[in-house]
C-alpha cells in the first residue's frame, strides 16, 4: 500500500505523485492514452515495444477534489486516489476500469492434503488460492466483460475466466488449452465492456502473469517478477479505436513485398537440392501457385548459421537462381545459436568482440541447440544487432528472399538459461530474467534492420517468439503445432488473438508441424489458411509428408482451388496490408471486432472476417459436411455464388444452417462490397502488369484500392496510386483518384453482380 497522497506535482504532461511510501507517474501521450508508472526497480521506462517520443500536444485538465486527483482530457478522465488507486472514464462518466478495492478471496483453495495426494498421482496443483508477485496490480472485473489478446496463448477467444504466464516458451507437446505460456509475449489486452471498452499494456519484460477473473470473478489481476508498474490505458470509443492507438504507441505492421502474401511450402526434412528441384518442377507441373520454398535447419553445414551445406547443395547461388528463374523464392531458416567451433568465423568474431551472453563470472555462455554446443548472440547490444544484420549479405548474395528466426524464445537443449545469465539492454548490463521475453524481438529488429539496409527492398522476416512491438520487424506464425483438429479449431482464436495484439502479419502450419495429417485434415485446414496473411504449408521430419499431390487426386484438386483462391484475392490482402499500416487493424479479426455490440460473437470461436467485407466460416469438424453459420446485422452473399445466374442471399442477425460439401468452405460476403481481384498467376509477377477486376456486390458501398511498385519503400516517397471506388447499389460504379505517384493499370474490368 502507498499510503496516503501528500502532494503532486505538474511537469507539462506528466504528474508526479508523492505518497507517503512511495512515488509515482502519470503521464498524458494523448487524448487517449494514459500512462501509470510506478518505479519499483528504475526511474525510466526502457522500452523495447516504444520507440520514439510518442507524447502529443493534449489539452488536460488537473482538478484536486476532497478526495481525489481528477485528470481530464476530451476522452478519458482518470481519478487518482489514496494509496494510488486509480479509475478510469469514459468522456460519457461511464466507468470502464477501476482498481480493485475489496479484499481478495480464490474462489477455491484446496487443502494442503489433498494437493499433496494429487501430486502423488502426477497431477499438477496450484497450492496457492491468491497470487501475489513483486509487481502487481488488480483491477475490478463487471459480469459482462470480455477480455482478448495476449497474442498467442491456446485456448479460446475470450479469455475471461483463464491465467495465462509471459514467459516465451518452447513446448514440444502438444498445445493443450490450459497451456499458460507460448513462443510469444505481448502484455497487451482489450477488455469489451457491456457499454464501453478499453485496453491495457503493460510494459515489463519480466517473466508476467495475467489471471482474468479465475482467481475470482470480481476480479483481474496482471503482475510481473520484478521490474516497475508500467502500464498504458487506452480508451476508445470502440475495439477498432483502441487498438489504432496500442499500434501508434508500439508500431505497425510495414507494407511488405506482395510475393510475400503468395503460398510457401516448406518441410523439415527438404534436405538437399534434388528435393528442391524436383519440388519446384512439380508444383509448376500440376498448376499450383507458389512464390517461395522454405530451407529447414538442414540446408546448413552442421547446423551452424551462415553457412551453407556443400554436401548436399553443388552450389546455393546458382540453384536460387534457378528458382528465382521459375518465380520461386528462397527463405532461409537462421536460429541464434552459434555454434563453438574454433576458426568458425561466427563463433571466433563474436567470442573476440564479446557478442555472446555471458555467466555471471564473466565467461561466455554455453547452452545446447542443434548445432550441439552453442552461444546465445546479446542482441540487446546494437553493436551486436549491427554485427548481425551485417552478415546477412551472405544470404542477400545469394538470392535468399526472406529470413525465418526460429528457436529464439531462446530455446535450449540442456535446461533452460539461468535467469543471472548476463545480457545488455542497449547501454547497460541487464540479465536473461529481464530479457528473455524480448530476445526474439531484438534478433528481428536485427535482422529487419540488417536486411533493409543491405538490399533497400521491404524485409521478409518471420520470427516464432515476440514482444509487443515486434510486428515492427517481423510476421509470425503459431509455432510448432500437430496435425490434429483440435489445432485447427484452435488456430482461429489464435491468428484472432494475435490480431488484436497487434500482430498482424501471421499465421499457422497448414496441415500441422508434428504428427500425421489425414486428406480430409489437409483440406479443411488449407481452406481456412488460405485466408491467413501468411499461406505456408509446413511440417516436421518424421512426420508424414503433406505435399498436397500424395493424397490423391481430390485433394489435389482441392487444395489447388484455394491456393487460386488465394492468390486471385492478393489485390484484397494487399490492401489490407496498407490499411494495417495505417491504422493497425488486422487482415484476419475476430468479428466481435467490428460488431462489439453483436452478444453472439463476443465469443465466436469458428468464424472469421478478412478485413470488414468478407466472413469466413471453415469447417473445423471431421465429417462434417454441413455447418452452422451465424451471420451479423446487414445483408450477405454467398461468394461461391458469384458465377451463378442469381447471387446466394442471406440476412444478419440470425444463424443459417449452409452446406459445405468436401470442396467448399462457406464464404460471404457484404453487402455493398467492391471486391479487387486479379488473373490467376502461378507467382506474384507472373503477368507483369495484370488488370484489376472489380466484382460489385449488391447494396451501397465505397472502396480504397491502393496501389504500387510491390517490392520497395518508394511508396513512402508518394510512388502510388490510390483509388476510390463508389457504388450506389444501382448498378453503377464511380472512380476516383485520390493519389497519383504511380502507373495506370492497363485495364480495369467491373463485374456487377446481382
Amino acid at each position: 500500500m502507498f499510503g496516503a497522497m501528500l502532494n503532486y506535482e505538474q511537469k507539462g504532461q506528466t504528474i508526479t505523485l508523492q505518497y507517503e511510501k512511495q512515488i509515482a507517474r502519470i503521464q498524458v501521450l494523448t487524448n487517449k492514452v494514459i500512462n501509470v508508472f510506478v518505479p519499483f526497480a528504475a526511474n525510466d521506462h526502457r522500452s523495447k515495444a516504444i520507440e520514439g517520443e510518442k507524447e502529443l500536444p493534449t489539452p488536460f485538465t488537473l482538478d484536486k477534489t476532497e478526495d481525489c486527483l481528477v485528470l481530464s482530457t476530451d476522452s478519458v478522465v482518470c481519478r487518482i486516489y489514496h494509496d494510488f488507486m486509480i479509475d478510469f472514464y469514459d468522456r460519457e462518466g461511464r466507468l470502464l476500469c477501476a482498481d480493485y478495492r475489496g479484499q481478495r478471496k480464490a474462489r477455491f483453495e484446496p487443502k494442503a492434503s489433498f494437493i499433496e495426494l494429487a501430486r502423488l498421482e502426477g497431477h499438477d496443483v496450484n497450492d496457492a488460492g491468491i497470487q501475489n508477485y513483486p509487481v502487481q496490480c488488480v483491477k475490478q472485473l463487471d459480469e459482462a466483460d470480455c477480455i482478448y489478446g495476449l497474442g498467442d496463448k491456446t485456448g479460446v477467444l475470450n479469455k475471461r475466466y483463464y491465467e495465462y504466464e509471459n514467459w516465451n516458451s518452447d513446448i514440444p507437446d502438444p498445445h493443450e488449452d490450459c497451456f499458460k505460456s507460448l513462443y510469444k509475449s505481448i502484455p497487451f489486452f482489450i477488455t469489451l465492456k457491456e457499454k464501453g471498452v478499453y485496453g491495457i499494456f503493460y510494459d515489463n519484460t519480466f517473466k508476467s502473469y495475467f489471471n482474468f477473473g479465475k482467481e475470482n470473478h470480481q476480479y483481474y489481476s496482471f503482475g510481473s517478477d520484478d521490474g516497475n508498474l508500467d502500464y498504458y490505458f487506452i480508451g476508445g470509443d470502440s475495439m477498432p479505436d483502441i487498438l489504432e492507438s496500442y499500434t501508434y504507441l508500439t508500431g505497425r505492421m510495414p507494407l511488405p513485398q506482395k510475393w510475400v502474401l503468395g503460398y510457401h511450402q516448406s518441410r523439415w526434412g527438404y534436405d538437399n537440392e534434388e528435393t528442391f528441384r524436383e519440388l519446384a518442377s512439380k508444383l509448376r507441373a500440376l498448376r499450383i501457385p507458389c512464390d517461395a520454398l522454405h530451407f529447414d535447419i538442414d540446408y546448413m553445414e552442421r547446423y551452424k548459421v551462415f553457412t551453407w551445406n556443400r554436401e548436399h547443395y553443388d552450389d546455393a547461388g546458382t540453384l536460387l537462381s534457378d528458382l528465382k528463374k521459375q518465380g520461386i523464392k528462397a527463405v532461409t531458416i537462421i536460429d541464434p545459436g552459434v555454434k563453438v567451433e574454433k576458426d568458425y568465423p561466427m563463433y571466433e568474431e563474436g567470442v573476440e568482440n564479446g557478442f555472446f551472453a555471458k555467466s555471471p563470472d564473466g565467461s561466455v555462455y554455453v547452452n545446447t541447440v542443434w548445432p550441439g554446443d552453442a552461444v546465445y548472440p546479446d542482441f540487446g547490444s546494437p553493436a551486436v544487432r549491427k554485427w548481425w544484420g551485417e552478415h546477412l549479405q551472405f544470404y542477400t548474395s545469394l538470392g535468399v528472399g526472406g529470413v525465418w528466426n526460429d528457436m529464439n524464445e531462446p530455446a535450449s537443449f540442456n535446461g533452460p538459461l539461468p535467469d543471472d545469465v548476463v545480457f545488455t539492454d542497449e547501454d547497460r548490463a541487464s540479465t536473461h530474467a529481464e530479457m528473455h521475453n524480448v530476445y526474439g524481438h531484438n534478433m528481428a529488429k536485427a535482422t529487419y534492420e540488417g536486411w533493409k539496409a543491405l538490399t533497400g527492398k521491404r524485409p521478409f522476416v518471420i520470427t516464432r517468439a515476440c514482444y509487443g512491438g515486434s510486428q515492427k520487424y517481423a510476421t509470425a506464425w503459431t509455432g510448432d503445432n500437430q496435425s490434429l483438429w483440435t489445432h485447427l479449431r484452435m488456430a482461429i482464436p489464435q491468428q484472432c488473438n494475435l490480431g488484436l495484439s497487434g500482430m498482424a502479419f501471421v499465421g499457422t502450419d497448414i496441415g500441422g508441424f508434428g504428427a500425421d495429417t489425414t486428406p480430409e485434415l489437409l483440406i479443411r485446414w488449407v481452406q481456412a489458411g488460405c485466408f491467413s496473411p501468411l499461406f505456408r504449408n509446413h511440417c516436421a521430419i518424421g512426420s508424414m509428408n503433406q505435399e498436397p499431390w500424395l493424397f490423391g487426386e481430390e485433394t489435389l484438386d482441392i487444395y489447388r482451388k484455394y491456393v487460386n483462391l488465394r492468390y486471385t484475392l492478393l489485390p484484397y490482402f494487399y490492401d489490407l496490408c496498407r490499411e494495417c499500416e495505417q491504422t493497425g487493424l488486422p487482415i484476419l479479426r475476430p468479428l466481435v471486432l467490428h460488431y462489439e455490440k453483436d452478444e453472439t460473437v463476443r465469443n465466436m470461436n469458428d468464424e472469421f472476417l478478412v478485413g470488414e467485407h468478407l466472413l469466413v466460416a471453415p469447417v473445423v469438424e471431421q465429417g462434417a459436411r454441413k455447418r452452422m453459420v451465424y451471420l451479423p446485422e446487414g445483408d450477405w452473399y454467398d461468394y461461391w455464388s458469384s458465377g451463378a445466374e442469381k447471387l446466394r442471399h442471406y440476412p444478419g442477425k440470425q444463424y443459417h444452417i449452409v452446406d459445405a460439401p468436401l470442396d467448399v468452405c462457406p464464404i460471404f460476403v457484404k453487402a455493398g462490397t467492391i471486391l479487387p481481384k486479379s488473373p490467376a498467376q502461378m507467382y506474384v509477377g507472373e503477368i507483369a502488369d495484370p488488370e484489376l477486376i472489380l466484382e460489385v456486390y449488391p447494396g451501397e458501398g465505397s472502396y480504397v484500392h491502393y496501389h504500387d511498385n510491390e517490392e520497395d519503400f518508394a511508396y513512402r516517397d508518394g510512388a502510388y496510386h490510390e483509388y476510390l471506388f463508389k457504388t450506389d447499389g444501382t448498378g453503377s460504379l464511380q472512380i476516383t483518384k485520390l493519389h497519383e505517384g504511380y502507373r495506370d493499370y492497363p485495364h480495369i474490368s467491373v463485374r456487377y453482380l446481382a
